[in-house]
């Protein structure tokens, strides 16, 4: 087994209004990166918090912990780092991209294209001397046992990784899904769709079946600090 470890980070927090949450309050969300150990280095899924301007510290109020302090807390550092992956291009994804130029950043070729048309995210956070981009046109194996999957949703070029441990597949979904409640619902409306349940039923995205098929042991989240796990389903924990 190549990959050793998937371990969370913490890179701060960011509130997010009540007219984006769907419901009548405010609601504060962590920000999250993964460091994936392997045989073959080390891997960072997304980067944290960059500053996108006045207006979007206005209207998110962020609060951040560096990249650095949050590595150090693994007993690593930035020049560890030996890829990087992000799930989208969002300020909240790739702010830390510019601490790791040299690097490879591994994107969505129709995420990067959105980011670079305008409007989209910060641009100065995309592109910065040094950023070296990695293209992918899908899904694709970047290290023995480390998958991309393209998880379109939330933007059209959103991709999440799939990496297989000694205990079984972690996917590590970014903000395919805001919160881990919103995975499982869509999980179960898969379900009851397979099963022949009468309509009508949910839609859930097709991708699902993809990640379904992996029978993931663990799935985790950009903004949600709950992990979604196997309910009766018989499989064990990582």
């Amino acid at each position: 087994m190549t990959v050793v470890s998937v371990r969370r980070l913490d890179l701060g927090y960011f509130v997010r209004p009540a007219a984006e949450t769907g419901g009548p309050e405010p609601r504060v969300e962590p920000v999250l990166a993964y460091l994936v150990r392997h045989a073959r280095g080390l891997l960072l899924f997304d980067t944290g918090m960059g500053d996108a301007g006045p207006a979007t510290e206005a209207h998110y109020r962020p609060r951040r912990r560096s990249l650095p302090e949050a590595l150090a807390a693994a007993g690593v550092g930035p020049g560890d780092v030996d890829l990087v992956v992000n799930c989208h291009l969002h300020f909240d994804h790739c702010g830390g991209n510019r601490g790791l130029t040299g690097r490879s950043v591994v994107v969505q070729r129709t995420e990067l294209s959105a980011a670079r048309a305008g409007g989209y995210t910060a641009d100065h956070l995309v592109d910065f001397p040094g950023a070296r981009y990695e293209e992918l046109d899908g899904e694709a194996e970047l290290w023995p046992g480390v998958h991309v999957l393209p998880t379109p949703g939330h933007t059209e070029g959103h991709q999440s990784l799939a990496v297989t441990t000694s205990a079984g597949v972690v996917v590590v979904a970014g903000q395919a899904y805001d919160l881990a409640s919103h995975f499982s619902a869509d999980h179960l409306a898969r379900r009851a769709a397979l099963d022949g349940t009468e309509p009508p039923l949910p839609f859930h995205r097709p991708w699902m079946d993809r990640i379904a098929a992996l029978a993931p042991r663990r799935v985790l989240f950009a903004h949600d600090c709950a992990v979604r796990e196997p309910g009766d389903e018989g499989a064990a924990t990582v």
